[in-house]
């Protein structure tokens, strides 16, 4: 089993950055891919960013395309979202996820690992 644990949320004005790490623990195997994504309160959960085992393949939503960065330390198992210029809109709890082959997908469903979520707050 594979455990995943977000952190360096907070709370931040708008305009600042803030960066995600994603620790992987437990029976990790590789290569694989990861995945941010983010629920905002009342919305469904929406990806964010992807990328795979080698950082080659990166995708983000249009939505945080030119403010966020993906990247991955695999000696470290960790893996960041670097996410700058934030907006209100960005307030959401924010989820990392890992799935078993290295595929980037943006499809929440394909990934069959999940952390446990870090807050992230923008205000205006």
């Amino acid at each position: 089993q594979v455990q995943l644990v977000e952190s360096g949320g907070g709370l931040v004005q708008a305009g600042g950055s803030l960066r995600l790490s994603c620790a992987a623990s437990g029976r990790t195997f590789s290569p694989y891919a990861m995945g941010w994504f983010r629920q905002a309160p009342g919305k469904e959960r929406e990806f964010v960013a992807a990328i795979s085992w080698s950082g080659g393949t990166i995708a983000y939503a249009d939505s945080v395309k030119g403010r966020f960065t993906i990247s991955r330390d695999n000696a470290k198992n960790t893996r960041y979202l670097q996410m700058n210029r934030l907006k209100p809109e960005d307030t959401a709890v924010y989820y990392c996820a890992a799935k078993r082959a290295n595929v980037v997908t943006i499809t929440q469903e394909d990934y069959n690992y999940w952390g446990q979520g870090t807050q992230v707050t923008v205000s205006s």
